[in-house]
């Protein structure tokens, strides 16, 4: 596996430590433009979305990327990926890897009116558009990418525990940021957008180490989200 540490930048003060930050300087913007990879061969971001399951809110906004251009995949933290089931006590668990198509077959077989009316079957027709099966973080040891935007504090944490155990070996900075979205079809659907937007802003920008700060700060203002974030090591 390749290596990683979690480090976090404060780019108001020049040093690195060990925590998460919030905010920055107000009214400050991206300075120039970061040159986009198309078939001219310049050097593109790489984009991860992570939630949960890689169900709802990872693949709404891996959904969107796509279709605007951006270079962009998406993952699970949990252990198994699970959705609602009949009652509270009964949810459908997959493992990950189980495709899309698969499960839209068995919630069908089980309870079509159910799971037509809650969204999930909708959900999975989306999905499969976007690609075939459910994809663990923890189990990727090959792709890097330069910006990973997770949906939720306890997704953000769990990601941050596997980080901290891998080994950091070529120190390639990447960037953690976290923005809290409830599980629900509505809200991710509200929130893929401002991933859009959040993401634009940092692709855009020169140097995003530098520029993180203010960047967060103007997305802020502009959208009354506040992400934290914290830069780690590959």
């Amino acid at each position: 596996r390749y290596g990683l540490t979690a480090l976090a930048l404060s780019a108001r003060v020049g040093v690195r430590a060990c925590v998460s930050i919030e905010g920055g300087r107000a009214g400050a913007a991206c300075r120039c433009l970061r040159i986009r990879v198309d078939r001219q061969g310049a050097f593109a971001m790489k984009f991860a979305m992570v939630c949960a399951s890689n169900m709802n809110r990872s693949m709404e906004a891996h959904n969107l990327l796509k279709n605007e251009g951006l270079d962009v995949e998406s993952y699970g933290v949990g252990s198994r990926v699970k959705m609602p089931g009949p009652t509270a006590r009964e949810p459908n668990v997959y493992p990950f890897g189980t495709p899309y198509a698969t499960m839209y077959e068995d919630l069908k077989r089980k309870d079509e009116a159910l799971y037509e009316k809650n969204g999930l079957l909708k959900m999975l027709e989306r999905n499969v558009k976007v690609k075939t099966a459910p994809q663990s973080w923890q189990e990727n040891t090959t792709v890097m990418f330069d910006v990973v935007l997770t949906f939720d504090d306890g997704v953000f944490d769990k990601l941050m525990d596997d980080v901290q155990q891998r080994e950091q070996k070529l120190m390639k900075s990447f960037l953690v940021i976290n923005m809290a979205v409830k599980d629900n079809p509505k809200e991710a659907g509200r929130a893929a957008p401002l991933a859009l937007q959040l993401c634009r802003k940092i692709e855009e920008c020169e140097d995003w180490e530098d520029d993180i700060e203010d960047i967060v700060e103007d997305f802020t203002n502009e959208t009354g989200r506040k992400p934290f974030y914290t830069v780690c090591f590959y």
